[in-house]
């Protein structure tokens, strides 16, 4: 295991982005993160293409989760020694390449979101046609919840512990869909299309569909839609958990979003020009949106909206990341922006490339002012984060520094081997 641990300030300086005492003038600070390890993987080198997507803690049981394409797996951290202690497998998809990876079609692949069920021993994750439920008390998959037979995959989700309701987003189809499962009988109650408000089910499609979350205080569902007619770039669709418990295990339905009005509990919050990846609740009626442009040039933002009433609070220049998490202990954000530039702009249509570089950070963002604190280097590639308030650890997986290729080797340099890196957070 290569690890990085309790490096005097400024070495940290070269590796995190600190600022050495009487030199700083303005350099960002890392805030009290500081990089403890790189984990490695099974079957992930050097010259690896790692594609993994969305991660998680169980707090409870010390164990850190994350999806794994390159070994069709759900690999499992102990979070106590930090190595890795399984990769679960069960039938996930993998890359539609191959174990490569290389130039795999993401709709194709899997395993793809995860989420951790509170208060239960189930796992649910995305993945080609499906959810499939983990038992974390054995580490084996136990239930595959057929969701579609196109080929494409389920995505991101959330999880509503009011009624027991597990959503997750289907973003290749057409038109891109939500399913929703009662997670007491691990049974679908129903599907909703997005389609363009209020036409119907023959409306254009919804662009795709991003992560979600689900809000107590209003009983709704949050879903980042990457576009409609009214909005190209992205919006916000809140859907009132009432709307999808017309559905039953027993009579599951099919629904497509109404016009939003008054009463009805749906509304559309416009994000301009964001082409929304991310979604985190924050304190209070705060919601972060990570923003990913594809718009070259264009200001790489992160939206923090009033999620009650779409009002944008704070419109940071902080996005080009995919996972964001929330840290009520130390009441922050953060993101794994694995498109972020040093200019702080979106590269050409904003995909990394080597006309075009990224360097990836994990950005750092006081939800108390709104206000970003950091940005800390990471690894190629590296858009996913979970943090565990318990430990004070957070983990973000990391493909090697050449592949994808994209990535400013200043900067990916400095973590070549992929694999999972850990850090200590306030």
């Amino acid at each position: 295991m290569k690890r990085y641990f309790a490096l005097g300030a400024c070495v940290l300086a070269s590796i995190l982005l600190v600022a050495c005492g009487g030199g700083g003038g303005g350099s960002p600070s890392s805030e009290g993160v500081s990089s403890k390890a790189s984990i490695p993987i099974t079957n992930i080198t050097p010259q690896s293409n790692f594609s993994f997507d969305i991660s998680d803690v169980d707090s409870g049981k010390g164990l850190m989760f994350f999806t794994d394409r390159n070994n069709k797996s759900v690999d499992v951290i102990d979070m106590k020694t930090n190595t890795l202690m399984k990769q679960i497998t069960g039938g996930f998809a993998g890359c539609d390449t191959g174990p490569s990876c290389n130039g795999a079609n993401n709709d194709k692949s899997g395993p793809d979101g995860l989420n951790v069920i509170p208060g239960t021993n189930f796992i649910y994750v995305g993945d080609v046609n499906s959810v499939k439920v983990i038992d974390s008390n054995t580490l084996t998959v136990v239930n595959t919840i057929v969701v579609s037979a196109s080929g494409l995959r389920a995505d991101e989700g959330c999880y509503d512990p009011d009624h027991n309701i597990y959503m997750i987003n289907s973003p290749g189809e057409t038109p891109p869909f939500a399913t929703f499962i009662d997670t007491t009988t691990q049974k679908i109650i129903a599907k909703v299309l997005f389609t363009d408000p209020g036409t119907g089910a023959g409306g254009p499609p919804s662009a795709g569909l991003e992560a979600c979350a689900y809000d107590h205080a209003t009983q709704s569902f949050l879903d980042n839609n990457d576009g409609s007619t009214a909005n190209p770039h992205g919006e916000v669709d809140v859907i009132p958990a009432s709307f999808v418990l017309q559905g039953t295990p027993a009579n599951p339905v099919v629904l497509t979003l109404p016009v939003p009005a008054p009463g009805n509990g749906f509304k559309i919050f416009p994000l301009g020009n964001c082409d929304p990846t991310g979604l985190e609740l924050g304190p209070g009626t705060d919601m972060a949106i990570v923003c990913r442009e594809g718009t070259t040039g264009a200001k790489l933002l992160l939206i923090i909206m009033n999620r009650v009433t779409g009002a944008i609070l704070a419109s940071l220049n902080a996005g080009g990341g995919d996972q964001i998490a929330y840290d009520a202990t130390s009441n922050r954000y953060y993101e794994a922006a694995s498109r972020w530039t040093a200019s702080g702009l979106a590269a050409i249509n904003g995909a990394c490339s080597g006309a075009a570089p990224c360097t990836p950070v994990l950005i750092v963002i006081d939800a108390a002012t709104r206000t970003v604190l950091a940005k800390v280097q990471s690894g190629n590639n590296a858009h996913s984060v979970a943090l565990d308030p318990v430990t004070h650890q957070l983990y973000m997986p990391y493909s090697s520094a050449t592949a994808p290729g994209g990535c400013d080797q200043a900067t990916c340099s400095m973590f070549p081997d992929g694999g999972v890196l850990a850090y200590t957070i306030p």
